[in-house]
């Protein structure tokens, strides 16, 4: 492929970010076609000029003639639907995550990606943050030794709208999904059981909408070692974002990224800046990243950094959590495997 034309779905806070990095920063791709029903053409020529065209209709912007990738940045209820019709339509496709809270749907998109032969990326921005690959390439170097045990935190800071959480998925879906998508990335290991707590600790009209504000995941891998995983929706300090992998060698640990990096020594204590207070700053290089590897891969006809197994993956991972804390119990990711290849 000599240049990639992209189809962008939906103009909300992901896809203004992926709109001005694909525009301003790689020549070899370009952004033909805008679809979003909560704007109208004067709307977007106002505020992002004449260099696409808009379409209110995501799939007359899938079909637009000249789009070769789509870029599915819609709610999530929207996602499956959208990437069945590029995929018939024989175009790449980035999704945001995940590719539908359904498990059995899940796992028939990527048969159908598969079928079609069409490029299938999610969009797990964590594993692109530096520091995170970073990690990655220490771990896979063997820098550490045998990796022993993971340590994630990921916490929020603060709740989202009610009306959002209602329609989230929970936070095993919406939110801890990245976590169990990153101990799988960091380890290069294989989940077979889940073990989760949960509970309400911020709000009661959070379970009130049938989720959970606080949990603890325990991933148990293939080879007997684990990933612990703490969630918080409100972190009263900010986006609280920090790894660690202990191994036989040693340990990786990635802090948080703060506001900035004077630390202040008087007699009172040791002072420096909190962390960063949302996503879309602690993961600005993440995004540009993702999107650089995915126009590359089409460039130069590569694998996908992130496939649609890895989506898979996560989601059959969120949806044992959920299970999990429903039971009270550990609970196996294999017979919830047999229960989907029975399913579709």
């Amino acid at each position: 492929m000599e240049h990639v034309n992209i189809a962008l779905l939906g103009m909300g806070r992901i896809g203004k970010i992926h709109f001005k990095n694909i525009t301003q920063r790689f020549p070899r791709a370009s952004v033909v076609a805008v679809a979003d029903p909560q704007l109208d053409e004067a709307q977007f020529a106002s505020q992002y000029g004449q260099g696409a065209r808009f379409f209110r209709n995501p799939e007359e912007a899938i079909g637009h003639p000249q789009v070769n990738a789509v870029l599915i940045c819609t709610p999530t209820s929207s996602h499956a639907d959208l990437v069945e019709k590029a995929a018939t339509a024989g175009k790449a496709i980035f999704c945001e995550k995940p590719l539908d809270l359904s498990l059995e749907r899940t796992a028939a998109l990527v048969d159908r990606t598969g079928e079609t032969g069409v490029k299938l990326m999610l969009g797990f921005n964590r594993r692109f943050d530096p520091d995170f690959m970073q990690a990655r390439q220490s771990v896979a170097a063997g820098k550490i030794g045998e990796v022993h045990i993971v340590k994630i935190t990921s916490r929020d800071p603060g709740l989202p709208p009610i009306d959002y959480i209602k329609n989230s998925g929970g936070l095993f879906m919406d939110m801890a999904i990245h976590d169990f998508d990153m101990a799988r990335y960091i380890s290069g290991k294989k989940v077979v059981e889940v073990y989760a707590k949960g509970l309400v600790r911020h709000d009661p009209a959070v379970a009130d909408a049938g989720d959970i504000d606080t949990a603890l995941t325990t991933l148990v891998f293939e080879d007997g070692t684990c990933a612990v995983i703490d969630n918080s929706r409100k972190a009263v300090y900010g986006y609280d974002q920090r790894l660690e992998v202990f191994g036989s060698n040693g340990m990786i640990q990635v802090e948080n990224n703060q506001h900035h990096r004077n630390i202040i020594s008087d007699a009172a204590g040791i002072h420096h800046a909190l962390p960063l207070d949302f996503f879309m700053d602690r993961y600005e290089k993440s995004y540009l990243k993702e999107i650089e590897l995915f126009i590359d891969a089409l460039l130069h006809n590569k694998e996908m950094p992130v496939s649609g197994s890895d989506g898979l993956q996560a989601t059959l991972i969120a949806t044992a959590a959920k299970l999990s804390m429903q039971k009270g119990e550990p609970v196996k990711l294999a017979g919830i495997e047999a229960g989907i290849l029975e399913s579709i």
